[in-house]
């Protein structure tokens, strides 16, 4: 099997350390600037539970050097899918599927939903279709990503926690192309469940992204911090119970309860989301994927979101003034 893992930083660069040393599939990185350099110089080392491990997997500039692959494992923030996809093409052969290993809503969800939605698109991660015309909804595999991992320096990953990246297609079937896949991440190491109901998982991660990120981004604090002070703690429960009731009235349902969720969170200890690392390093923040998808729902669904609106605002505001969009 072919994967190319397009965005190959901290999480596709887990992702292909392990599949290359496991032999477990043909894997190429497409990579930029010194990190490219330095893994095609002296291959990609993984950091993880104390061992390195170095390997030398295929990494290219462009996609065009890369040519046709099976699966495409797309693992950028949202907000660069759209000129991505225009990158992506000469990856893509007539079977090639996929895999958006990206936090949030993805541009697929209404596809094979099964509902009076169906075949709509999401404006908040889909602006004006352009990704569904690129990437046709139809290839996607749908892709959780539970680790946690950093680029340490060039051609370097630190592997901090996690190993599950959970998969679905749209229509909840299981096709070859996503047993192949499964098989593939299980041999490198990973566990790679395949679940009939993939939007209910998006949800339950999506759940506290959406309060969490953003309120992270307005007060710099960690998840510990915020979910230790109560005034903070209980913003993020009206959004999360916002949010559940549209996200239920799209038909996904809930596993857990919110106060569950919020203590998950609290047990992750001193972390700073990725949308406050974003902000502190002035890099474009992933609001809209995130929350400004859960105001559109609540447009969709007729269903209020007082506080979900209040932070999106807040938010915004915030990343417009720290050069952040």
């Amino acid at each position: 099997m072919r994967i190319c893992i397009f965005g190959a930083g901290a999480i596709g660069g887990l992702m292909a350390a392990r599949i290359e040393a496991a032999k477990s599939a043909e894997v190429t990185l497409i990579a930029r600037g010194p990190h490219l350099a330095a893994m095609q110089e002296r291959g990609l080392k993984l950091i993880s539970s104390g061992a390195e491990t170095v390997v030398h997997p295929r990494c290219v500039a462009t996609a065009a050097e890369a040519g046709p692959q099976d699966a495409v494992i797309v693992t950028l923030k949202a907000h660069s899918l759209p000129s991505a996809a225009v990158q992506m093409q000469p990856l893509l052969g007539p079977e090639t599927a996929i895999v958006s290993a990206v936090n949030g809503i993805p541009w697929w969800y209404f596809h094979e939903i099964g509902s009076a939605h169906e075949g709509r698109r999401v404006e908040s991660v889909d602006p004006g279709g352009e990704v569904s015309r690129l990437l046709p909804p139809e290839r996607a595999i749908g892709c959780i990503v539970y680790p946690a991992a950093e680029v340490a320096e060039p051609g370097v990953i630190e592997h901090g926690y996690g190993d599950r990246f959970t998969l679905g297609e749209p229509g909840g079937t299981r096709t070859p192309r996503i047993e192949a896949l499964s098989a593939a991440l299980i041999a490198a190491g990973f566990k790679a469940p395949i679940r009939p109901r993939i939007r209910d998982e998006i949800w339950v991660k999506l759940w506290g992204n959406l309060a969490f990120n953003p309120i992270s981004a307005l007060t710099c604090n960690t998840l510990q911090e915020l979910t230790g002070d109560p005034g903070q703690r209980e913003v993020a429960r009206a959004m999360m119970l916002e949010a559940q009731a549209i996200g239920e009235a799209l038909g996904v349902r809930f596993a857990i309860d919110v106060d569950k969720r919020i203590a998950g969170a609290a047990e992750v200890g001193a972390h700073r989301t990725s949308m406050l690392q974003d902000l502190e390093r002035g890099r474009p923040m992933e609001i809209e994927a995130l929350l400004g998808v859960i105001v559109e729902f609540a447009e969709l669904t007729r269903l209020p979101a007082p506080t979900c609106r209040i932070v999106l605002s807040l938010v915004r505001a915030r990343a417009k003034a720290a050069g952040c969009l």
